[in-house]
């Protein structure tokens, strides 16, 4: 069965250029032109990817995204801004999208980002129990408690975690992580890495200024100090 796409896009021209080079690229694409109808398809319809425009007439695509992950839905989401829309890009990384792609763009380079968070590997499951100092993991359940509170996680912040859990004490460059996390292989800016470790610790660390858990490497990346992983199976 062909992956399928919803496409949220006001712009006719960029609608139609979008949803003709998907089509012809494989994918079953649907198409809309509002924030609301967009976050109406998102939610009564199960989509592989959701390509969401950022400027929308209804509902802007900042707004969508955040009550899409408060709706507990995980599909990945590439946001579409415009260049000069720095705040945006970071605004929206925060509220749970997976990759944003600036405005005007090469079809090229929006393929790629489409078969990379496509082709994502599936979250490795284990099963045990993590416990590093208030925060607990229950990685067969998916679930992440801070002080006794459930933390709301991400999809991709969970992956995240995961993948730090993995490899414990190991330094991550920022282009290791977004190979293994986001399934990409070409990180052209650092800044998608960066708002996600920031939300990581945000939520997980008692002080996000001065992260404990989630270090800084200086000219490596970063690696998780939080725990030594035992009985937890590594794979590479």
């Amino acid at each position: 069965m062909n992956k399928s796409i919803l496409l949220v896009e006001d712009e006719v021209a960029l609608q139609m250029a979008l949803g003709d080079r998907l089509r012809s690229a494989g994918y079953a694409v649907d198409v809309t032109s509002n924030g609301i109808t967009g976050y109406q398809g998102a939610t009564s319809k199960t989509y592989d990817l959701i390509i969401l425009d950022i400027m929308l007439p209804g509902r802007n695509g900042l707004d969508v995204c955040r009550d899409l992950r408060i709706s507990g839905l995980e599909t990945p989401i590439l946001l579409l801004t415009a260049r000069e829309a720095t705040a945006d890009k970071i605004v929206g990384l925060k509220l749970g999208a997976d990759d944003y792609i600036t405005k005007p763009f090469d079809m090229h380079e929006l393929t790629a980002r489409i078969e990379g968070l496509l082709r994502r590997n599936p979250v490795f499951v284990s099963t045990g129990i993590h416990v590093f100092g208030s925060v607990r993991i229950d990685l067969s359940s998916m679930q992440v408690t801070k002080d006794g509170k459930p933390l709301h996680l991400s999809a991709l912040e969970f992956r995240l975690l995961h993948y730090f859990l993995r490899n414990p004490g190991v330094a991550l460059s920022r282009q290791k992580l977004f190979k293994e996390v986001w399934g990409q292989n070409e990180l052209t800016t650092s800044r998608t890495v960066d708002v996600h470790i920031a939300g990581l610790r945000e939520k997980l660390e008692t002080d996000p200024a001065r992260p404990e858990l989630i270090v800084t490497v200086r000219n490596a990346g970063y690696a998780f100090r939080g725990l030594q992983a035992t009985g937890f199976a590594r794979s590479d």
